[in-house]
């Protein structure tokens, strides 16, 4: 079985795109302007626990797509959505999923054009988004001295899924709140817009902590050192109540809409003004440095941070 990254290697290589260079979203000239775009599939069998809500569901598979785009800095305006759906389905469910979509455009401001339905063995949404911009951030333009930051602690998503799929419970707090990240995440679209101007670098973080920090890394030819841990007192606490190390919810859990970034340390005031404005949980995890690789430092420590994630084939 091939991980995600060798098919779309093959794939790549298939269409003929031999320097294909991973983004978040991608963007395109088409009569003088410039569009961007990106796509997303959510699947029943890989992407939906049974006691997750239909609205929920649907609404996820187009946020997905809005926290590709917050990481960049663009805005999405418009979509095509296409829905593959059982031969049973009941209206009411399918009343449940269109609820769901048009709470994400109500919430992003997002129009949807049109798409297709079609009928199959289980439920399927592809969300495909679409924005202009001149500019966005990519992935590989960090810098040496720059800091890195987070838009929101990491954990309870990963916590949430887990719960989800009835496999551990939380104190009640714990387990309302990590149900909500996972259900129905908020991706912080505005301050992304307003703020990637100040940005060096910066990539949505849905696969994983660890993932999204070891390709910016490669992308940027850059050593990142992790210095502060982006995660909360009961986040530890749930992680060794069910005998896991807290780094797996962290940093190699995924599912987090949430988007890590780089910036020079001049831009820091900025960036934490914006933060405020938009109400957004910015955190200083480390810095980059020259060299290679993603590390941890604990303690004077250093320990090289595995290049591990959610991986839709594993």
């Amino acid at each position: 079985m091939h991980d995600e990254s060798a098919i779309i290697r093959i794939l790549q290589d298939k269409l003929g795109n031999d320097g294909f260079v991973p983004e978040d979203v991608e963007m395109c000239s088409i009569n003088g302007g410039t569009m961007v775009t990106c796509a997303d599939t959510m699947v029943q069998s890989t992407d939906i626990p049974p006691k997750m809500r239909l609205a929920d569901a649907a609404r996820k598979s187009m946020v997905a797509c809005v926290s590709d785009f917050a990481a960049k800095g663009v805005r999405p305006r418009y979509g095509v959505i296409s829905v593959n759906l059982p031969e049973a389905i009941s209206p009411q469910k399918v009343a449940s999923i269109g609820t769901g979509l048009k709470r994400a455009c109500d919430e992003y401001g997002i129009s949807i054009l049109g798409g297709d339905t079609n009928c199959g063995m289980e439920i399927v949404f592809s969300v495909c988004l679409f924005g202009s911009a001149s500019r966005i951030v990519g992935r590989g333009g960090a810098n040496t001295g720059d800091l890195i930051f987070v838009t929101g602690p990491f954990g309870y998503a990963p916590a949430g899924l887990r719960m989800f799929l009835g496999k551990d419970a939380g104190r009640q707090a714990f387990e309302r709140r990590a149900k909500k990240a996972f259900a129905r995440p908020e991706p912080r679209l505005d301050f992304g817009v307003e703020s990637g101007m100040y940005f060096s670098s910066s990539m949505d973080s849905s696969d994983g902590l660890a993932v999204t920090l070891n390709e910016m890394s490669r992308q940027s030819k850059r050593r990142f050192v992790i210095d502060n841990v982006p995660s909360i007192g009961d986040v530890q606490e749930y992680a060794e109540s069910i005998g896991i190390s807290p780094d797996m919810l962290v940093f190699h859990g995924g599912e987090e809409y949430e988007f890590v970034f780089t910036a020079p340390q001049d831009n820091l005031e900025a960036i934490m003004d914006s933060a405020a404005l938009h109400r957004t949980p910015v955190i200083q995890i480390g810095h980059v440095m020259s060299g290679d690789g993603v590390f941890v430092k604990r303690s004077n420590k250093m320990t090289l941070l595995v290049d591990s994630g959610w991986d839709p084939f594993r």
